[in-house]
């Protein structure tokens, strides 16, 4: 299990904002170890996460940096009740 807090942050595109947490490289080697068995695309790992006590499953995807970022989707800020530059604390449970 691996828990933080850090702020939701907005990355936008052409056509779409996207809202992400970031796991930083020092609480990421859990991740890359658990990667090295279980990658997906983009060399994404499947996880389990919970943000004020809502819980989804998704994916986190590979830094340049060396950290991992999890995308949060509307619908879960919603029912967290988080918004752009909010500080979550976030557990993450690597499947």
């Amino acid at each position: 299990m691996i828990e933080l807090t850090a702020p939701l942050w907005i990355w936008s595109g052409e056509s779409a904002s996207w809202h992400f947490v970031t796991v930083p490289e020092n609480l990421s080697g859990e991740i890359r170890a658990h990667s090295l068995l279980n990658r997906g695309g983009f060399g994404s790992v499947r996880v389990e996460a919970t943000i004020n006590d809502v819980t989804w499953r998704t994916s986190v995807f590979p830094q340049k940096s060396g950290g991992y970022i999890l995308p949060v989707k509307a619908q879960v800020r919603r029912e967290a009740g988080i918004i752009a530059n909010d500080l979550v604390h976030l557990v993450l449970e690597l499947l």
